[in-house]
């Protein structure tokens, strides 16, 4: 992929934590590399404490690397950070608010920072977006937590960039926020904004992101597309239920991993690879068990992402 097909890219990226007193620096990142197409979805996962946060900072310019290179919209953040600034809309972990200006004061505020002219604002038409017109005028101290996260939101799009950057942007609040917030980031990305998401929800990022990368202990542990990575763990999982009670399972289907739950129900993990479905089930014909129903599952993010990450702990 050329440069001038990724929205940011970074190279070697490093960072050491000087430590106070008598306690040890601390290495965030380890040399990281990225490449995050234009107009993609891109997932950043990773346990706490990995270096996500780190990176984001570092992007967003508020934590200096100690190596490496990150570019944004092709403008380097230490050469021309005034560029890469301007392409880039951060959405902070941390809800920092100033709590006596109203949300319309803190949009029009921060627009004025990116010398927008009046006349091309969107203030209103943003806190309409983010279903915070009612609450236009009020002080920022009276708005709920959900409210506050979606005023930080909506101040990273004040001045239009080509790429959001959200940093765990729907912890804490409800479910019926949470899926209007990702509705309205789709339709951004429908209009060609590149979105960068940290989440601890696994189920979001499985279902959003175009490319997921995982950073465990400062490293980079994969970048792929999400529909290679959710291909790389070859396992299935076969649920039976008896149309009879059964008290143990003939050595047959033990053989094959087959295992009795709490709920009576066979639960067999297997391989597509080695054994399909029908062999199963012919397996299971021979042993003269009568199936009332089943159903199949296959593994998840969250499996790929624990066995990816507890493998580099070992």
């Amino acid at each position: 992929m050329s440069d001038q097909e990724l929205a940011i890219k970074i190279r070697g990226l490093k960072k050491t934590y000087q430590g106070e007193g008598a306690s040890q620096p601390k290495v965030a990142l380890k040399g990281v590399d990225l490449s995050i197409p234009k107009g993609s979805i891109f997932g950043l996962l990773g346990p706490n404490g990995a270096g996500k946060s780190t990176t984001i900072n570092i992007i967003a310019g508020v934590v200096d690397k100690t190596e490496g290179s990150v570019e944004v919209w092709g403008f380097d953040t230490i050469k021309d950070t005034r560029n890469a600034k301007a392409n880039i809309g951060i959405v902070p972990q941390e809800v920092h608010i100033d709590a006596y200006f109203t949300p319309f004061e803190i949009l029009e505020l921060y627009a004025g920072y990116y010398g927008i002219p009046k006349a091309e604002r969107r203030s209103d038409e943003i806190l309409k977006a983010m279903r915070l017109e009612d609450q236009r005028d009020a002080y920022t101290r009276l708005l709920s937590g959900g409210m506050k996260r979606r005023l930080l939101l909506g101040k990273a799009m004040v001045h239009n960039p080509p790429i959001l950057v959200l940093d765990e942007p729907t912890a804490g609040v409800d479910v019926e926020l949470r899926q209007h917030i990702w509705q309205y980031v789709r339709e951004l990305n429908k209009k060609g904004v590149t979105i960068v998401l940290t989440t601890h929800y696994l189920e979001e990022a499985e279902e959003l992101c175009d490319e997921i990368a995982i950073i465990n202990n400062g490293e980079l542990v994969i970048c792929e597309k999400t529909s290679t990575l959710l291909k790389r763990l070859d396992e299935k999982m076969v649920i039976i239920h008896p149309a009879s009670s059964i008290k143990s399972l003939p050595q047959s289907i033990s053989d094959i991993g087959g295992k009795l739950n709490e709920d009576g129900e066979i639960v067999i993990h297997f391989s597509p690879s080695t054994i399909t479905v029908g062999e199963i089930l012919k397996k299971i014909a021979a042993t003269e068990i009568e199936i009332s129903d089943l159903r199949t599952e296959e593994s998840d993010l969250e499996d790929i992402f624990l066995q990816l990450t507890k493998s580099r702990k070992e």
